[in-house]
């Protein structure tokens, strides 16, 4: 069984379980198929004609600036995840770019398939109806965290997010198991790569992390926190 576990409402995340009635349903109807890591699963422009579940691995979600650069919007999906829904339910072309962060493997479902599962399962529907929910509180936060955070704040939360949500308990701290590149960071909190760099040296020099290559991780949570409400 999986669980979701980007929301921290134990409610909400209960209720964004799928049973496994639920997921025969999904791979019955649905194809299955791999990515590598690094391959774009559906691009801004694309008919928005099927649904996404993760099976396997990890997926950004990503728009493109007016510079090229990419700017990631919303957190990102993993394994046990629906993805690309909203723009499937309401027909059109899709506006974000989703691209594999590891290997992975995606049961993909047309649009009349998807929906014919939602008309044969009332409470998947209502699920899915909550995580577009779910999501969009998320995405309200974030313009919320960029407007009123300064980026030591923003990258500071992020770690404590991503550390709760991907973290392995380590001989020092938790260590984040994501090979995030600085730009990759950068994106996710709308701050350059060059302040990505200088703040995670300055929460390195302070203690609060240790960088281990691409690896980051937490040895103080609490200094971090001071970080998010300064």
């Amino acid at each position: 069984m999986y669980r979701v576990k980007s929301i921290t409402p134990t409610a909400d995340r209960d209720s964004l379980v799928l049973d496994e009635k639920q997921l025969d349903l999904i791979r019955t109807f649905g194809r299955r198929i791999p990515y590598p890591k690094g391959q774009i699963i559906f691009a801004a422009g694309d008919i928005a004609d099927r649904a996404y579940f993760i099976e396997e691995g990890l997926v950004k979600i990503y728009r493109l600036d007016h510079e090229g650069r990419k700017i990631t919007v919303g957190t990102i999906r993993n394994q046990g995840e629906l993805m690309g829904l909203a723009e499937t339910l309401c027909s059109g072309e899709r506006t974000c770019f989703a691209e594999a962060i590891s290997d992975v493997v995606i049961v993909k479902l047309t649009k009349d398939d998807f929906r014919q599962i939602l008309a044969k399962d009332n409470e998947l529907a209502i699920k899915v109806a909550s995580l577009l929910g779910v999501r969009m509180r998320e995405a309200e936060a974030m313009v919320h965290e960029l407007v009123c955070r300064q980026v030591p704040g923003r990258l500071a939360l992020l770690l404590l997010k991503i550390g709760e949500r991907y973290g392995v308990q380590a001989k020092d701290g938790t260590l984040i198991n994501l090979r995030l590149t600085h730009e990759e960071i950068a994106s996710m909190i709308g701050a350059t790569r060059q302040t990505v760099t200088q703040t995670l040296n300055l929460f390195k020099k302070e203690k609060s992390i240790d960088l281990k290559g691409r690896m980051i991780e937490i040895l103080d949570p609490e200094k971090l926190k001071q970080w998010t409400t300064s």
